[in-house]
């Protein structure tokens, strides 16, 4: 079995809490996108009537998931090479 160093272990808890950070702002833009929406009146983001606010709430969204697959995949990657060492 393969020792990982001090740093790695903790580098790697940062990014996983850093994720799991990042999945519960997910879950809170969830909330506010569906809010703005019902109070608009209008949850179609192809209407030009559609919100600002929840296109930009949808955006910043969208945003977060791609920092999370990136975050994910260096994830793995770190694994894979503390794996091979």
């Amino acid at each position: 079995m393969q020792s990982t160093s001090r740093f790695e272990a903790t580098a790697s808890l940062k990014l996983h809490a850093l994720i799991s950070d990042l999945h519960w702002r997910i879950q809170m833009l969830e909330s506010d996108i569906a809010e703005e929406e019902r109070n608009a009146g209008n949850a179609d983001p192809l209407s030009p009537t559609y919100s600002m606010l929840a296109l930009t709430l949808r955006a910043r969204r969208d945003n977060l998931r791609t920092s999370i697959a990136l975050l994910e995949a260096r994830v793995e990657r770190t694994a894979q090479v503390s794996r091979a060492a």
